[in-house]
């Protein structure tokens, strides 16, 4: 990895696309908290989506997640693991809600029926 304000110098050689990706601090106002998504799900036939995640404390604080570039592929099964960020963090979450999204205008919904999920913590993986 690099220094975010050398980062530019070291892509720029490159001619072609280069996609980066950056690492944020624990402090404000770049902190960004991590949460690793373990889902299985028992759709008969595949599903493909994107997920956004809604963590609610028991005061009612409520953060979601920004959804994911990359569409990941649901089969009947099979765990899919998923890394999702939040700008703020829960400590003792009361609830979950997730979003399944295929981001098409045209065609029938899709439920995406989910058998298992699992929610960890990143940065307090003992949480």
């Amino acid at each position: 990895g690099y220094h975010a304000d050398k980062w530019k110098k070291m892509l720029i050689q490159y001619s072609s696309p280069t996609e980066a990706y950056f690492d944020t601090s624990d402090n404000d106002p770049f902190c960004m908290y991590n949460y690793l998504l373990d889902i299985t799900t028992w759709n008969k036939s595949i599903r493909r989506g994107f997920i956004k995640v809604k963590i609610i404390d028991y005061a009612g604080n409520t953060v979601e997640s920004q959804m994911n570039s990359e569409a990941s592929t649901f089969q009947q099964y099979k765990r899919v693991k998923i890394l999702t960020g939040f700008h703020q963090d829960i400590e003792k979450i009361a609830k979950i809600s997730l979003t399944f999204s295929t981001k098409t205008l045209i065609g029938p919904k899709q439920k995406l029926r989910i058998l298992q999920m699992k929610l960890k913590s990143l940065n307090n993986p003992k949480r």
